[in-house]
């Protein structure tokens, strides 16, 4: 969408006439809608209706609340081509999710995206993730009482689109792994606990050395003689499952962890992600920058914010 040369501002993707500043109004849809109305007569975004409807969708699903603050819905669309961009501020603040209602947001960023264009709207969010780390804009901004001066913070802030998404971008962080130094018997346990089946392993310093997979487990439980064996009958009570349960406590992650996994670099195009995935035959890849693990693109997380998102 951008090159280094040429870089789209994302002030560029919107202007005064599609900001409302300092709106009154407490509930969170009708503002959506009021912005909706905005941007169809400022720029033509076809139904109303049927984006309003789009963008509730998802916000009912799962409010996109991006920093304290402020929020930034969104929707996809076949009526436009190019992406469309609403601000709305609030001084007193909005409740935009009833499970939140001491998070009051003050900013809403409003992104619509062509149907036909995946992951447009990670790239405007990619474009917003400053802002989002200084917890006083969505104060800041809600302060300014015209639209133009939302714009001009906007403008002056300096954001562009990122020329294209990288792997962080799609990544989740990673909840549970499993240290160098952890036995069979810990990775048994979080297997169990947090129904997983493949956990990272990583060193003192943070850099990921290996996996440890169900899969792993189940090989180590079931020697290769059993898998060429047609009649069962003689380890109809897991005798060998009995033997690793014998021994998990006094088993290193070292004797069952392979250094056969993908991995994408933080900063890679996340494309890569999928070329990985594919390669590796695998559905996920750790996202690392250098040796360090920063997170995890999962298939679904993948396919989730390129396809649909």
């Amino acid at each position: 969408m951008t090159n280094e040369k040429n870089p789209i501002q994302f002030s560029s993707l919107f202007d005064a006439g599609e900001v409302i500043c300092q709106t009154k109004e407490k509930d969170r849809d009708k503002v959506l809608l009021d912005l909706l109305r905005q941007l169809a007569y400022q720029r033509g975004i076809g139904n109303v209706d049927e984006a309003y409807q789009a963008v509730l969708a998802r916000e009912n699903d799962m409010p996109t609340i991006v920093a304290r603050g402020m929020a930034m819905p969104h929707a996809r669309l076949d009526a436009i081509d190019e992406l469309v961009v609403g601000v709305a501020t609030s001084r007193e603040g909005i409740v935009y999710d009833a499970r939140q209602p001491d998070n009051l947001v003050k900013l809403i960023v409003l992104t619509l995206a062509p149907k036909a264009a995946p992951g447009a709207y990670l790239q405007a969010i990619s474009s917003l993730a400053r802002i989002c780390q200084d917890p006083s804009t969505p104060d800041v901004i809600a302060s300014l009482p015209t639209a133009e001066q939302v714009w001009s913070f906007f403008d002056k802030g300096g954001m562009v689109l990122p020329d294209h998404l990288r792997a962080a971008d799609v990544m989740d962080p990673v909840q549970v792994k499993l240290q160098e130094n952890d036995t069979l018997e810990r990775a048994i346990d979080l297997f169990v606990r947090h129904r997983l089946n493949e956990l990272p392993v990583v060193d003192k310093d943070g850099d990921l050395i290996g996996v440890v997979s169900t899969y792993e487990l189940l090989r180590v439980c079931l020697p290769d003689y059993i898998l060429w064996m047609d009649d069962l009958t003689p380890i109809l009570n897991f005798e060998p499952f009995a033997e690793i349960l014998r021994k998990e406590s006094k088993t290193w992650l070292a004797e069952i962890m392979t250094t056969d996994y993908a991995t994408v670099e933080a900063d890679a195009p996340a494309v890569q992600v999928a070329k990985e995935i594919t390669r590796q035959r695998t559905n996920r890849a750790y996202v690392v920058r250098g040796k360090k693990l920063l997170g995890v693109a999962s298939l679904e997380t993948f396919l989730s914010k390129i396809l649909r998102e």
